[in-house]
């Protein structure tokens, strides 16, 4: 299976292990999808009994209503199965969304005709519409996962506001995120659940204690067969998660240091599964059970080990075909803000977007460096039914992270997607007036490329503090001013002049429509360029690129 893992240019060893098994098996692992929740012992009058206090009020708040679709599986359903099997079964997972349970059946997989096996359950239960084998798991012991509920704390802020970022604020500015942070916009009461391969030494490593003991890590869940530890197995969701939490001043500071999160392992470290969509969509429900305001996801999914698993071509990239992509369109409609990096595969074969970046109404992300330029192993798009696909892009490749206690550089859509959900909360905590969808859509509004979108970036590297500072009801007047850069004629035939009242400028870059450098001015400090000559450039769009003390500014000009 194709990822959207990516790690630090450090070595990172992955589990090999599992090789041990014959590759070979035969599944024994099975989603059976159910026709409906009849007789479901839930109502919609006690949503308490499957939703958080968090997730009801914002479900007030949007009028977002509480319907069937929302009752977890009937457990009458699944205990009518698991009854009539002679040999031992094990409840794997379940989704409410979709209506349907992984049930592992132990011996099956020694069976030779399984048709015959599937075609029983459609002849011994009416309400079994669809069964669809899925993975195989040695049923030995420890094999259902443990799921803990949330543990409320009681959170301590800071007021701090303006942070010495060290090498992160490349991948902060490109956003002009550092402006919501001195705002006062940190992330404060917002809740960010991320789902990932593990997070080794997270709960240990110093640099993370301040998030223990201030109460912003709510809680973990370990959805993976055998394992009962989210703090073990991979660090991959220790990096990810250092680039919106981290507070380490002078190195790296996240893009939402003050936001609250919850960890959901929901990719299994050892082996790759078509179980592990089932696993994404739970992750979905726990998230917005709990009432996540945003979700990061680094996962994507593509191929797996066992052949039999190969369901997907590019084709099915139509947000309809995987049990995650449709949990990912689902939970952006419950009022939660979907980021999911676009995937690895722009050298790979498979080259396009990973489930569930392919879904409705979400924020897929892609990869670019610190001077807007596409990183080549970021996923293209288009979604297979004309959609545009990446939605955004952010920082993905050198991208500042905590590994090992220490900030180091990573490759990857993985951390380009965290760059987005940090920023995506802070600024939902500035423009609390808009609902997840409309939040999201502002976003994309505000990428560089929102006008001439492609299928690296999509609408391009969103503007957050610009994005805030048109839409908020409180805004000084001199904030605007401030913020704003004349840059004319545009359109021009060869000369420009550029001029701000009190910025200084440090550089001025210009770039082409595809994000490739043509020109650098720098060290100017000062506030009025008078002239920059472009003669010598091709007639069409360019982005002049202003970069202040500050934070950065792009205006779009047209060369004739």
């Amino acid at each position: 299976m194709t990822k959207s893992k990516c790690f630090p240019i450090i070595p990172c060893f992955l589990f090999l292990l599992w090789h041990i098994a014959a590759f070979a098996q035969n599944p024994n692992c099975f989603r059976i999808t159910f026709s409906d929740k009849d007789n479901s012992p839930y109502s919609i009058d006690r949503p308490e009994e499957f939703l958080s206090p968090r997730a009801i009020a914002k479900r007030q708040r949007f009028q977002i209503p509480v319907t069937e679709e929302d009752f977890p599986v009937n457990p009458q359903y699944i205990d009518a199965i698991r009854s009539c099997i002679n040999s031992p079964t094990y409840l794997i997972t379940t989704s409410k969304w979709n209506n349907s349970a992984v049930i592992l059946f132990s011996g099956l997989e020694e069976i030779e005709n399984q048709h015959q096996f599937i075609n029983s359950l459609y002849e011994q239960f009416p309400f079994v519409t669809d069964v669809l084998p899925v993975a195989y798991y040695y049923a030995g012991k420890n094999i259902v996962p443990s799921i803990p509920e949330e543990t409320a704390k009681s959170i301590v802020y800071s007021s701090q506001t303006e942070y010495d970022y060290g090498n992160s604020i490349e991948q902060i500015r490109i956003h002009n995120g550092q402006f919501l942070h001195r705002a006062g916009f940190c992330g404060e009461n917002m809740l960010i659940c991320v789902f990932d391969v593990g997070w080794t030494n997270f709960n240990t490593l110093p640099c993370f204690q301040s998030l223990y003991q201030n109460g912003q890590i709510l809680g973990a869940t370990d959805l993976i067969p055998g394992m009962t530890n989210a703090y073990t197995g991979h660090s991959h969701g220790t990096a990810v998660t250092s680039i919106m939490a981290s507070t380490v001043e002078g190195e790296l500071v996240g893009t939402a240091p003050k936001a609250s999160y919850y960890f959901i392992r929901s990719d299994d470290p050892i082996r790759e599964q078509l179980v592990e969509e089932d696993y994404w969509a739970k992750a979905a429900e726990i998230a917005d059970s709990l009432g996540a305001d945003v979700i990061n996801s680094s996962l994507g999914y593509t191929e797996f080990d066992y052949p039999w698993q190969n369901i997907y071509t590019p084709a099915n990239n139509d947000g309809m075909a995987s049990i995650a992509s449709r949990a990912a369109s689902i939970l952006a409609k419950k009022g939660v803000v979907v980021v999911v990096s676009a995937g690895n595969s722009g050298n790979s074969p498979w080259q396009y977007i990973s489930h569930p970046a392919d879904a409705f109404d979400i924020l897929a992300v892609g990869a670019v460096n610190k001077d807007s330029v596409t990183a080549d192993f970021s996923s293209y798009g288009p979604s297979s039914d004309g959609r545009v696909k990446p939605d955004i892009a952010s920082v993905g490749w050198d991208t500042w992270v905590i590994y090992n206690e220490y900030a180091v550089q990573g490759s990857g859509t993985s951390f380009a997607g965290p760059v987005i959900a940090g920023l995506s909360a802070c600024l939902w905590q500035a423009l609390p007036q808009y609902s997840s969808l409309e939040l999201m859509q502002l976003i994309r509004e505000y990428g560089n490329r929102y006008h001439d979108p492609n299928d690296r970036t999509g609408y391009g590297i969103p503007d957050y503090y610009r994005l805030y500072l048109d839409h908020a009801t409180n805004i000084n007047i001199s904030e605007q001013e401030k913020y704003s850069f004349s840059v004319y004629p545009n359109p021009t035939t060869g000369q420009l002049r550029i001029e701000n009242g009190e910025l200084r400028m440090e550089n001025v870059e210009i770039y082409d429509i595809m994000g490739r450098k043509q020109k650098i001015i720098i060290n100017y400090q000062i506030s009025i360029v008078n002239s920059i000559d472009i003669s010598h450039l091709s007639a069409g769009i360019y982005l002049v690129k202003i970069i202040t003390e500050q934070g950065v500014i792009t205006k779009k000009i047209i060369k004739q």
